[in-house]
């Protein structure tokens, strides 16, 4: 009986799997930047998150290439995407909105929403893409809009700091309803959670 060490699991890893602990890796690193941008309040912090987020994405299109250009894929490999991709395209897009200032309670509710919408977009994902690949090793559609799509958010987030439509100065203002705060902005969160749990198919291309 062969024995295990602490390194038994790692050596078990494919060649995409290290990129899709790229993928994990960037999310985790952007997620302490928008740590020290509320920390220290220096916008350079933000838009390194940013940029951190694009590159999580080419890890994500990467490690899913070279698994299809090696032919070696596991039910372990698109567990770990869909781990790196919650953190990388769920938490992270929700951290750099509450960094930008969406920080009331309606705007944290709205966030989490986003966040809750991508983790079931993953699971449903994992659930049933054998189903969706009809026998083959490819799906032919997703349903529901793909998590990374949150991408756009990011730059639509980056773009107003890049301005400085951040904190007090968001775009589309502050709305208040007795003691709520709601900053509208936040609703393009809930959008993009909708339509990661909606039925519409978009082929994979």
């Amino acid at each position: 009986m062969a024995t295990k060490t602490p390194f038994s699991m790692i050596r078990e890893f494919h060649l995409a799997d290290w990129f899709t602990l790229g993928n994990a890796v960037c999310g985790v690193s952007a997620l302490f930047s928008v740590m020290s941008y509320l920390d220290d309040g220096n916008l350079y912090w933000m838009y390194q998150a940013c940029a951190l987020a694009v590159v999580a994405l080419v890890f994500d299109v990467l490690d899913g290439r070279i698994a299809r250009w090696r032919q070696k894929s596991s039910a372990m490999g698109r567990e770990l995407d869909s781990l790196a991709d919650v953190i990388s395209f769920g938490v992270l897009p929700a951290a750099i909105a509450y960094g930008c200032g969406m920080q009331s309670g309606p705007d944290k509710a709205a966030l989490v929403f986003f966040v809750a919408c991508g983790v079931s977009r993953l699971a449903r994902y994992n659930v049933t893409a054998e189903a969706l690949s009809d026998g083959g090793d490819k799906v032919k559609y997703f349903e529901g809009t793909p998590i990374p799509t949150s991408l756009l958010l990011v730059a639509v987030l980056f773009i107003a700091a890049r301005s400085g439509a951040i904190g007090d100065n968001l775009w589309l203002g502050t709305f208040y309803v007795n003691s709520f705060t709601l900053h509208p902005l936040v609703l393009m969160f809930v959008l993009s959670g909708s339509l990661m749990i909606s039925r519409i198919h978009i082929p994979k291309l």
